[in-house]
């Protein structure tokens, strides 16, 4: 082992000793930015590299999480406003994502987890689509549970809950007192894309953003939030740990 692995080594163990078990949050969000700007501040070629070295670290992380019984994931790979980029941007990274999914299928590392995704799967190209129908068939069952945001927008997801809520309970009504008096927390929680998910404890964004950007704008009206200045592609397990250090010390009042 290097000096600097060493180093490092000693260090992760250290934030782990400051960080007690009872402290840790049970459901993470993570907003994976910066791999364009990482790209080009490291002269790459193709943005593809970077998709690829990002995907990476999103394996990586679920790790760390996993070995600290952090169970309830929600990972933010794709935005709904992403979709309008250019087709030489969005073309590597659909097949970086394609070959992930295909990962999720095979691999026995994703077998304790259950895999859903949201966000309007509709406008993603149609192979992507019955993959990603594949995986959530394969993996539905299991005591981990990783949430993937494709092609997502906050407001989009609360508009949704909305108009099936009311297509729900209120087909044919034409009261509209009524209706207002009926829309409550929690029936458009009932709503939401994965109703069942308890609210995020943490949400981490990278790449040096202190913006939500639409991120699960319901779920996270009580998280903490902990913006990394790291690329995404160079997120490393001891930054990680001080995010959760520094959710760790933080006295959530809910509000209150």
């Amino acid at each position: 082992m290097g000096i600097k692995k060493f180093v490092y080594s000693l260090y992760e163990t250290s934030l782990l000793n400051n960080i007690e078990k009872n402290d840790l949050p049970k459901h993470i969000g993570l907003i994976h930015d910066g791999h364009r700007r990482y790209a080009r501040e490291k002269g790459l070629l193709s943005y593809e590299v970077s998709y690829r070295i990002g995907i990476n670290t999103f394996k990586e992380c679920l790790s760390w999480c996993s070995n600290l019984n952090i169970n309830h994931i929600t990972s933010w790979l794709l935005s709904k406003e992403n979709l309008n980029r250019p087709k030489e941007e969005l073309g590597p990274y659909y097949k970086v994502l394609e070959e992930l999914f295909k990962d999720f299928t095979t691999s026995d590392t994703f077998d304790d987890y259950k895999i859903r995704f949201v966000g309007s799967k509709e406008l993603l190209p149609e192979s992507m689509i019955d993959l990603i129908s594949k995986v959530e068939s394969i993996r539905s069952i299991g005591g981990k549970e990783l949430t993937i945001a494709l092609g997502y927008g906050g407001r989009q997801e609360i508009l949704d809950a909305v108009k099936s809520l009311l297509e729900e309970k209120y087909p044919s009504s034409k009261n509209s007192k009524e209706l207002v008096e009926k829309i409550t927390d929690e029936e458009i929680r009932k709503h939401l894309y994965s109703p069942n998910s308890p609210d995020l404890d943490l949400v981490i964004r990278t790449s040096g953003e202190a913006r939500l950007s639409g991120f699960l704008l319901w779920q996270s009206a009580y998280s903490e939030f902990v913006f990394n200045d790291v690329y995404w592609p160079e997120f490393r397990k001891i930054d990680f740990l001080r995010c959760l250090r520094e959710y760790a010390q933080r006295e959530r009042r809910f509000g209150k």
